[in-house]
Parts: C-alpha cells; sequence; structure tokens
C-alpha cells in the first residue's frame, strides 16, 4: 500500500494552477475536464515522480467550511518539505508570497507558514 494521490482544497483551480506551478515550482501532470471542474494535479520535480497533488476544487459546502475553518484558526492545511527553509522563503518573499510565520524552530525542525493565495495556509518543512 502506498500514497500515490493527496488532494488540497482550493477556492479557484486556475489561481491555484498559476501559484503551484508558477510560483512554487510545481509541474503539471493531469489536467482533464470534468464539467464544471477539472481532474488537476501537479507534481514535484525534487520528489517522487508517481506522487500527484491534486488541485480539489472547493464545491462541496463541507469542505468549503472545513477550509474556511482552518484558514481562519491559522491551521495549516497541508505540509511541504523543503531542504533549505530559509533559502525557500527568501526566494518566495521575493515571488510575491505573503508569510504567516517566518522560519522559526520548532523541535527537531523549521517551519514556516504562507498563504496558498486559494484559501490555505501552507505549511513548510525543513527536518
Amino acid at each position: 500500500m502506498k500514497i500515490q494521490l493527496t488532494s488540497v482544497i482550493v477556492d479557484d483551480q486556475s489561481k491555484a494552477e498559476n501559484f503551484y506551478c508558477d510560483v512554487l515550482g510545481f509541474r503539471r501532470e493531469r489536467d482533464i475536464p470534468m464539467g464544471e471542474f477539472r481532474w488537476l494535479t501537479v507534481v514535484s520535480p525534487e520528489g517522487h515522480a508517481d506522487v500527484e497533488l491534486l488541485l480539489e476544487p472547493c464545491g462541496h459546502p463541507a469542505a468549503k467550511a472545513y477550509q474556511e475553518a482552518l484558514f481562519r484558526d491559522g491551521i495549516p492545511l497541508t505540509m511541504f518539505f523543503v531542504d533549505d527553509i530559509r533559502g525557500e522563503h527568501e526566494r518566495l518573499k521575493k515571488l510575491g508570497v505573503k508569510f504567516k510565520t517566518d522560519p522559526m524552530p520548532a523541535g527537531p525542525v523549521t517551519i514556516a507558514v504562507f498563504d496558498d493565495t486559494c484559501g490555505n495556509w501552507i505549511q513548510l518543512v525543513q527536518k
């Protein structure tokens, strides 16, 4: 058993596609029209090629309520791991990414939290 797909809830798939690809540096993997929405996945050029991130439209009322509650309470929806959190923090800031927290120690890791512009806090983690 292995994880091959996970998702983030996004309020706008086109905006998410631009942010996750053009800003974060992920690569578009699948883009399949599905009526009003798309089956839109991205992959990390630095990660395993068979692990996809689905940019899941926030179309269900329960998903919208969940996303809004997490954001309001300042809780990251997910986390991405990086090798150089300070370098990644600076790179993203130069691209206009808004950070809730700058890199800071958290036990055995260093973390930072940013706004993905699609309704989520995302946590960066350096082991």
